[in-house]
């Protein structure tokens, strides 16, 4: 398991973009986040305004979904990550370090921080061979 999150955060660390999905009140919504990822504690953090749809969602709703992938049309390079976890506002001053060190442009819009904490991935690496599958749950 632990070599499972270990391929997965070096795939997550790659990137910077996610898509959320949210759901609330029989409405759906998915949007695009900036992140950075602390395997440790296996939660990304993202910054969002209390005013967006899927923050309003997240208050009533927190189990939330994603993805993040590698745009190509090679199938044999295809990779990308779908998970499951909670959303919650950011209390922990580590990760809120690093996400300023990972944006530091940042800080200057002073925004509210968010965690979101894995609870699942699983993550699709076609190098390894079509349709070759990662999981990893906590």
């Amino acid at each position: 398991m632990e070599d499972a999150l270990e391929k997965i955060s070096l795939f997550l660390s790659e990137h910077h973009v996610l898509s959320l999905a949210t759901t609330a009140d029989d409405e759906i919504s998915v949007c695009s986040l900036f992140y950075t990822f602390n395997k440790e504690k296996v939660s990304f953090v993202v910054a969002s305004s209390d005013e967006t749809r899927h923050v309003q969602h997240c208050l009533k709703n927190a189990n939330i979904a994603g993805n993040i992938l590698l745009e190509t049309k090679t199938v044999g390079k295809i990779q990308g990550v779908q998970f499951h976890g909670v959303f919650l506002p950011l209390e922990d001053a580590e990760l809120k370090i690093q996400y300023f060190k990972s944006f530091p442009y940042a800080l200057a819009l002073n925004p509210k921080l968010w965690q979101i904490e894995v609870n699942y991935f699983k993550m699709t690496d076609n190098r390894l061979g079509f349709g070759n599958k990662i999981i990893w749950q906590k």
